[in-house]
């Protein structure tokens, strides 16, 4: 009998405590994966447009934007970065440009990009950006419309 009233007693105390969780606020605004602050997985978002392609960051050069940290190859692309970082964080705060033109996010890859109109963008796998290369200009036009409304 004491056994069984422990029992429904530690099970009142799970619920409550499940019932005390907040709910789930929504995506952050720049994807950094799971239990990690680093933005393009700690790739350079400069070097994208520098290098022309993806260049591991440093611990040495790093920046915080949009509650994420930025790391870079160089103080220099740091230095270009902070003076206008809008200009090469990637698009849907590097979340796939595919998902969020389909209304939901996904992450993405920083070895699946494609630069387009002067702006960088992250798709989840090279076959979901075989997708989103059909009809470029119509999956930003479309993923434009649902951002940010796709992180609530």
């Amino acid at each position: 009998m004491r056994k069984a009233c422990i029992g429904l007693l530690l099970a009142a105390a799970a619920l409550v405590m499940i019932a005390a969780v907040p709910a789930r606020a929504g995506e952050a605004p720049v994807y950094t994966g799971f239990l990690s602050s680093l933005a393009v997985n700690g790739y350079d978002p400069v070097a994208y447009f520098t290098d022309g392609g993806p260049v591991e960051g440093s611990p040495a050069f790093e920046s915080t934007y949009r509650g994420a940290t930025w790391r870079f190859a160089s103080a220099a692309n740091k230095a270009t970065f902070d003076a206008d970082p809008a200009a090469f964080a990637p698009q849907y705060g590097g979340y796939c440009a595919w998902a969020v033109s389909q209304g939901y996010t996904a992450k993405g890859d920083p070895a699946i990009w494609r630069i387009v109109d002067g702006k960088l963008y992250l798709n989840y796998n090279a076959a979901v950006q075989q997708n989103w290369e059909k009809d470029v200009a119509g999956n930003i036009t479309a993923a434009d419309a649902n951002w940010p409304k796709v992180l609530k």
